[in-house]
């Protein structure tokens, strides 16, 4: 079973930095907060994020998109342990975007990104250890003026940051087959979707999400090592609401439950050294957002 759980938190992980930045429209601006309140592993997780994206129209139709996100999490471990939690209490992931949208045909677009990444705890100077760049290539087919809107996304992402560092395929299809009604079927979200109106929508979801961080003060275990870094990984789902404020401004919500959770220190090689949470946990989601 650690190995299985092993192998699908990378994923997570790697799905979760390829996958966003190509198959949705990029925000001009998100704000976004996120609580997993206590569970029964007496772990309690909270994320802040921030994004800002910035088009550029270039040539005849081709787009330069320049942008940033930023996480905080805080994970608060409220059982004794033998090393102090406070050395990974708050960390950060400043993801730094550069794509290039190049407009093939009416329908295709291709699209490629860099991605260079900061995920530290921040406790002293940047070191080697807290960066890294993830890098995706891909095509886009959007069809939104036919009678059933459509949105394919085809591509390839390596990310530098997980286990395996192999360039990786990325699916992620969207389909309106219904007036009120479409699907999702993709990484790191599928699910489905009910538009009420213009102004009224509903959705689940079935989301993966994870991070990878550097520890900058390493924690000794005495009975397994020393961690280095931190990572954590979820499959969850949750139902949501979301309300069009004017055209592309929204605010939503969503509440949902973990259908898996691993958050865990590990050594230099990356090996699990030390379980802080794998528990059930509720999850609760809200924030606004401007779209492109």
């Amino acid at each position: 079973m650690k190995i299985n759980l092993y192998w699908l938190g990378w994923l997570l992980l790697f799905l979760g930095a390829s996958v966003r930045g190509l198959a949705q429209t990029p925000d001009v601006f998100r704000s976004e907060y996120m609580l997993m309140p206590k569970n029964d592993a007496e772990a309690k997780l909270s994320r802040l994020k921030l994004v800002f994206n910035m088009p550029i129209k270039v040539g005849g139709s081709d787009l330069v998109i320049l942008g940033s996100e930023y996480n905080m999490m805080n994970y608060d471990l409220l059982r004794e342990t033998s090393f102090d939690n406070e050395k990974f209490e708050t960390f950060h992931v400043v993801d730094f975007n550069m794509a290039y949208v190049m407009q093939h045909n009416a329908d295709w677009r291709f699209v490629g990104v860099i991605t260079p990444r900061l995920s530290s705890t921040l406790n002293n100077r940047l070191g080697q250890g807290d960066f890294s760049v993830n890098a995706t290539i891909g095509a886009i087919m959007d069809r939104p003026n036919i009678e059933k809107p459509t949105r394919l996304v085809l591509g390839v992402a390596y990310n530098s940051s997980v286990a395996v560092r192999i360039p990786l395929p990325v699916v992620y299809y969207e389909k309106r087959f219904h007036p009120n009604w479409a699907y999702v079927i993709g990484a790191p979200k599928s699910g489905l979707k009910y538009y009420f109106n213009d102004k009224h929508m509903l959705q689940t979801e079935f989301i993966l999400d994870g991070y990878y961080v550097n520890l900058q003060n390493t924690i000794i275990l005495p009975e397994s090592g020393i961690a280095s870094s931190i990572s954590t990984s979820a499959a969850l789902a949750a139902v949501g609401y979301q309300y069009t404020i004017a055209k592309n401004m929204f605010v939503y919500g969503y509440v949902g439950h973990t259908m898996f959770q691993d958050g865990v220190l590990r050594d230099s090689n990356r090996n699990e050294i030390f379980t802080l949470n794998d528990a059930p946990s509720l999850y609760f989601r809200s924030g606004f957002r401007i779209g492109i």
